[in-house]
């Protein structure tokens, strides 16, 4: 009818299609992913210092003999130390070989990773970290320098990135220097020097073909394993090394 008011209602805007996500519903969505994306941004960070920082110290440790994580945390636990620095030179070539002999008979061979034994001991691992068995002495001298204690995945792969670009970068002496000279013998005793001075009361340019085979197969276990007190065990172990030692060709041959 001319005049006649016609009924209007409010605008409500374009009407909601039946289970469309609203306002509300979409906030948590987006906040998920915003902190997913920082978390993503952060991890890239970190590992990108990380790659920075080792370059850097494995290019400093070429020419400077460093301290390893361990001997840092005890110095920021306010306990001392044991070390007495040694260059390669100066260490008997028996304890060299028994050394390569016990913790990785393919040093002389492998680009800083046994990728074969990485692989078997991964596979039987599953999600948790590979165990000793894995770790070459160069993967060892990464861990001791640049890494936390523990076993997992994602420690492993650094571990072996590290391990990499030291192989990369080192000479296989250097390598060995420096592994010497951060190995753990005992609670608060480091390096092969030190080691041979405490339990036989000698220099490690000194050492025979038996004490050397007892510092090797102490290095697995060196809080309880006393090279000058073997237990039957350590003893066996020790006549094992020395006897894969005879029987092994070329563990010298990088050095000379």
């Amino acid at each position: 009818m001319k005049g006649a008011a016609t009924a209007t209602r409010p605008f409500a805007g374009p009407d909601r299609l039946p289970g469309a996500p609203t306002c509300a519903t979409l906030k948590p969505v987006v906040r998920e992913r915003s902190l997913l994306a920082v978390l993503v941004r952060g991890l890239g960070w970190a590992g990108a210092a990380l790659l920075v920082i080792s370059v850097s110290l494995v290019g400093l440790y070429s020419v400077v003999t460093p301290a390893s994580t361990l001997m840092l945390a005890r110095t920021v636990e306010g306990k001392s130390y044991e070390r007495d620095v040694v260059q390669l030179r100066n260490v008997a070539s028996a304890a060299i070989a028994a050394v390569i002999a016990s913790e990785d008979a393919s040093f002389c061979s492998n680009d800083g990773v046994d990728w074969g034994a990485l692989h078997e001991v991964l596979t039987r691992a599953g999600v948790h970290g590979p165990k000793r068995g894995a770790s070459t002495i160069t993967m060892q001298t990464a861990k001791n320098l640049f890494l936390w204690p523990g076993r997992s995945v994602v420690r492993k792969g650094v571990e072996v990135g590290i391990a990499l670009l030291i192989g990369k970068t080192w000479s296989k002496a250097r390598t060995l220097e420096i592994y010497l000279n951060i190995a753990e013998w005992g609670d608060g005793l480091y390096g092969i020097e030190a080691a041979s001075l405490r339990y036989f009361h000698k220099s490690a340019s000194e050492l025979n073909a038996s004490e050397a085979a007892l510092l090797a197969a102490a290095l697995p276990n060196p809080i309880h394993r006393n090279p000058a007190h073997p237990t039957a065990l350590h003893r066996r172990l020790a006549a094992g090394v020395e006897a894969k030692v005879r029987d092994s060709s070329g563990l010298l041959d990088c050095l000379r």
